[in-house]
């Protein structure tokens, strides 16, 4: 059995990266969960459209009826309408996409639980 000293010394990592993850999501276009390590981020199309989230920069780069490319920490990964890819450590899901917006979520794969 784990003791409660223990539990804590392993959680605190993955507190920190939360709570840091909480404070780099907090923009205007983004939307964090500060449990889940994920930021919904809101591009705006037709303009330099960048948020700061988890740590590293995201840009939309281009967007079409069907697909989004965005460049997040210096890679550029392209991602389907309601599908999901993978670049380093960041899973990126393309929720949406209209003539005025796109919207992604940006996650780490890391969860914080009590």
């Amino acid at each position: 059995m784990i003791s409660a000293k223990t539990r804590l010394l392993l959680a605190a990592p993955l507190l920190a990266l939360a709570l840091g993850t909480a404070s780099a999501c907090s923009s205007e276009n983004t939307d964090c969960a500060l449990t889940t390590g994920t930021c919904t981020v809101t591009f705006d199309r037709g303009v330099d459209a960048k948020a700061k989230v988890l740590g590293v920069e995201a840009e939309l780069v281009e967007a079409t009826d069907t697909t989004v490319t965005v460049k997040i920490g210096g890679q550029n990964v392209t991602v389907p309408l309601n599908d999901a890819e993978q670049s380093g450590d960041f899973n990126l899901r393309v929720k949406s996409i209209t003539q005025d917006q796109v919207i992604v979520e940006i996650s780490t794969g890391v969860t914080v639980t009590e």
